[in-house]
């Protein structure tokens, strides 16, 4: 007949915890306002990576204000908490050194380094704005709308 195997006791495991599923909302927003950084972790003129929910972002401290965009460049997604301000109100990024708005996140120069290599990939990935997220102050808080 058939080979019989040992009989082993079916493992149980503790059951795991229900992940709450959060839904966006028809707007695509799924939370408020929320602190992503205290007001003295950014001088004037500065900008650090933050997260607000599961949004990555850079917030910028400039002469007139708070700002925030998303957290990577729209050519070919570098970081640009890595990048430097240029003129006080453009995010000029790291790699290829394509510069947006701050305030509108619209493109102000898009990529043009290394000449020659970065025309290969401009053909394939146009210009495209960056998204902007509204900031306010709360004491020494400084929360954004992601």
């Amino acid at each position: 007949g058939a080979p019989e195997f040992p009989s082993t006791p079916a493992r149980r495991y503790p059951a795991r915890p229900r992940r709450t599923v959060v839904r966006p909302t028809t707007t695509g927003r799924t939370m408020g306002f929320q602190t992503v950084c205290k007001v003295s972790d950014v001088p004037v003129g500065g900008h650090r990576a933050a997260v607000a929910g599961s949004t990555k972002l850079v917030v910028f401290h400039l002469a007139d204000g708070w700002y925030a965009t998303q957290s990577s460049c729209t050519h070919v997604f570098a970081s640009l908490a890595k990048g430097k301000v240029v003129d006080g109100c453009r995010i000029q990024c790291p790699l290829h050194r394509a510069q947006f708005d701050i305030k509108t996140g619209e493109v102000a120069q898009w990529a043009s380094w290394p000449p020659g290599i970065v025309n290969v990939i401009n053909a394939v990935r146009g210009e495209k704005a960056l998204q902007t997220y509204k900031v306010r102050l709360q004491g020494d808080e400084v929360q954004v709308d992601a």
